[in-house]
């Protein structure tokens, strides 16, 4: 389906969960109110919203979070995904801690790929963004996949932590900070980008966006970094091959078995290309992070009906009068002018 500005809409990001095991410190650092189990889309519920989407040309399913692997049987979702006609890639995004034990149930699954998201290989470094000692199991689940010959992403906020590092040693000297959360003689992206030189996985570096307690970060621009690769990367080069369904602009470095890709949402706007649709785990409907705006599919996925196949016809119009009215682009670069002001967290990855 196309939207009024002839974007064809084929991807669709749906979270599960709003719980997560990480607390990182630009997404809920202090945790979040829960919300009621009953408040969830249920698998079922979710799989009807899909399958109405994908008569609508979704082609491609992202599962979300939170922590998608926080909820039980997470797996299951993920088959009843893969079964339903239309849909031809099913991939979920975690942060990797519980991935090694549920490898075997997403295999069997038919998972066509993982993100993990990873934004330090610094044990300290990350015990201090995520408040957890998860990184061992994280890199043991990115290589079990890789064994299993699953397609791996690496996923790493841009943010400028080495600006953040001095600001902190400020704060520490006479005021409230955070402490430090840099600590590696190298710049703190090389160790991460060089994922995708020992192992055979695409590294994206993500532009941290003002959502959230992403407000008070300073994101590190795709230039600035592009430009330091470059000088630590002689011959990296722009990697015109197609690694996804998403906005990335990839380069390859000599050496490497995988490439280094930018998600940059603000100086590296892609809205004229913007593909994509949001399901929350409460039921409502995104067209984009910048705004509330959206539809309550929940509402008419567990209203009382009389005529068979009215709960799919009201899903549908809700889907196709949301496409209809997707912005034509994100204000990013005017706060003032957002109107979403939930957490990531609460909105999904």
């Amino acid at each position: 389906m196309k939207d009024s500005f002839e974007r064809t809409i084929d991807y669709m990001r749906v979270s599960i969960t709003d719980r997560c095991n990480l607390r990182c410190k630009y997404c809920m650092p202090y945790g979040v109110e829960p919300v009621k189990h009953e408040e969830i889309l249920t698998f079922e519920e979710i799989h009807e919203a899909v399958a109405v989407a994908a008569e609508l040309g979704i082609r491609h399913i992202k599962v979300t979070g939170g922590e998608p692997l926080t909820r039980l049987g997470s797996w299951k979702l993920v088959k009843m995904l893969k079964s339903i006609p239309g849909i031809e890639t099913v991939t979920i995004t975690t942060n990797g801690v519980l991935l090694e034990p549920y490898l075997d149930r997403l295999l069997e699954a038919g998972i066509d790929g993982i993100n993990i998201s990873l934004d330090t290989l610094d044990e300290e470094h990350y015990r201090e963004l995520t408040g957890s000692d998860g990184l061992p199991q994280v890199l043991m689940g990115l290589e079990s996949a890789l064994e299993k010959k699953i397609p791996v992403k690496i996923n790493a906020v841009s943010i400028d932590w080495e600006s953040m590092q001095k600001q902190d040693k400020e704060d520490q000297s006479g005021g409230a900070g955070q402490g430090p959360i840099y600590h590696q003689e190298a710049p703190w992206w090389v160790p991460v980008a060089e994922l995708a030189k020992t192992y055979p996985v695409h590294v994206r570096f993500i532009e941290m966006m003002p959502i959230g307690y992403g407000r008070w970060f300073q994101p590190l621009s795709q230039q600035v970094l592009l430009a330091r690769m470059e000088e630590r990367y002689p011959g990296i080069q722009r990697d015109l091959a197609r690694h996804g369904f998403g906005p990335a602009v990839y380069y390859q470095a000599p050496g490497f078995q995988g490439s280094i890709g930018f998600i940059s949402a603000i100086h590296g706007k892609f809205c004229d290309s913007c593909n994509r649709i949001r399901l929350t785990a409460r039921g409502q409907l995104k067209s984009c992070l910048c705004f509330e705006d959206g539809a309550d599919l929940r509402g008419f996925l567990r209203a009382e009906y009389t005529k068979p196949g009215e709960r799919q016809a009201q899903v549908r119009a809700a889907l196709k009068e949301a496409i209809r009215l997707k912005p034509a682009a994100h204000c990013f670069e005017q706060p003032e002018q957002m109107t979403e002001f939930r957490n990531m967290i609460d909105i999904g990855g």
